[in-house]
């Protein structure tokens, strides 16, 4: 997928080196008690908040709108991938993972809310609306999950020889599951039918020159807020078993000579292959990197082999006719001898986040 978001992965996301960051968020949050904090407030935190979720080349095609009594989600068709994404299916996505995001922070904050997903049919850029809360204990695997945020990343080099622990991956397809989606992993055969597809959808996308274009222009916006800047692109093509994206130009993050030989593949799949379930799949893409965050895990999006029909079509007899392919995951234990790379750019919060609404009655 590309997608790419702030912060660095560790063992233990609550003791790593961004707690300064933490600590801030934290405070924000309960420098007034929350029980006397209005709605409206705890709101337009949670889509600020929703910020940090990841997006396909960091587009964040969404737009938050706070009303008295709800929350929207809006698609931002101007930050769609109109070549590489016409249907949509990967702005839904990635604003799938921005929804469960506001959720868990809204969860950190004690509330509970009801999630109407694609609303109003005459409205196709309203993609979810948050209503009926409620008030209930801030929930501190949520708490713990918003601090997982921050810390967050893609590291597209080659991972450790370390290999993920079979209790890792359980409760990362546990967290797949919780969303209404599964995980698949891959087994070694798997995993090459994978390379070989990964490799025939670059070799398209190389050959598409719209692709190209549009690709080129998600990797030069420095500046914008938006987009993927070369520190976090890998100097040289890693040695990886499955391939990645080829971005076209160089990136500046410098890669050691290891290779992933110790990563493990998954697909994560679902029974529908429409919007609902597309958004849905962003929620569990969420569960699953946050969960991963937590335990220690890298992980990177591969949505290559997603755009183009055919090689999908070669993730669908992977699962054997019994599912759509929404992502595919490398889940790997990072290099501890390299740091993390930069934070991704953020859109301003004003530039996301609409409380025109409800301006002058938030505390």
């Amino acid at each position: 997928m590309s997608q790419d978001g702030s912060g660095n992965p560790a063992r233990d996301a609550t003791s790593v080196r961004h707690d300064g960051e933490r600590r801030k968020v934290v405070t924000m949050s309960h420098e007034t008690p929350a029980s006397d904090r209005p709605l409206t407030t705890a709101l337009a935190e949670a889509a600020a908040m929703a910020g940090h979720a990841p997006s396909v080349h960091n587009t964040q095609p969404w737009r938050w709108r706070v009303l008295p009594d709800a929350l929207e989600l809006h698609a931002v068709p101007d930050r769609r991938l109109t070549a590489t994404d016409p249907d949509g299916r990967l702005l839904a996505i990635s604003c799938g993972t921005a929804l469960h995001h506001a959720r868990l922070a809204l969860a950190a904050e004690g509330w509970t809310a009801m999630v109407e997903r694609l609303p109003n049919p005459d409205d196709a850029q309203l993609l979810a609306r948050l209503t009926g809360f409620s008030r209930t204990g801030a929930d501190p695997d949520a708490m713990h999950m918003v601090q997982c945020m921050q810390v967050r990343h893609t590291d597209r080099r080659p991972v450790s020889d370390e290999p993920v622990s079979t209790a890792a991956l359980g409760q990362i397809s546990s967290a797949v599951a919780a969303e209404g989606c599964r995980l698949q992993i891959l087994d070694q055969d798997q995993v090459m039918e994978l390379a070989a597809a990964a490799g025939h959808a670059a070799t398209v996308e190389a050959e598409d020159p719209q692709l190209r274009e549009e690709l080129d222009y998600w990797t030069s916006r420095a500046g914008t807020g938006t987009g993927l800047p070369p520190e976090v692109l890998p100097e040289q093509p890693p040695q990886t078993t499955v391939p990645g994206r080829d971005f076209g130009r160089p990136g500046s993050l410098p890669i050691g000579p290891g290779h992933d030989r110790a990563a493990v593949y998954a697909l994560l799949y679902g029974d529908e292959d429409e919007r609902d379930s597309w958004l849905h799949a962003g929620e569990a893409l969420s569960a699953a990197w946050l969960t991963a965050t937590r335990q220690g895990v890298s992980v990177v999006p591969l949505s290559g082999v997603v755009e183009v029909e055919r090689t999908r079509q070669t993730l669908r007899r992977l699962l054997a006719g019994l599912g759509h392919p929404y992502i595919v995951l490398r889940l790997g234990i990072a290099d501890p001898a390299h740091a993390g790379p930069p934070h991704t750019p953020r859109l301003p919060v004003e530039q996301v986040v609409d409380t025109s609404a409800v301006r002058g009655g938030q505390g």
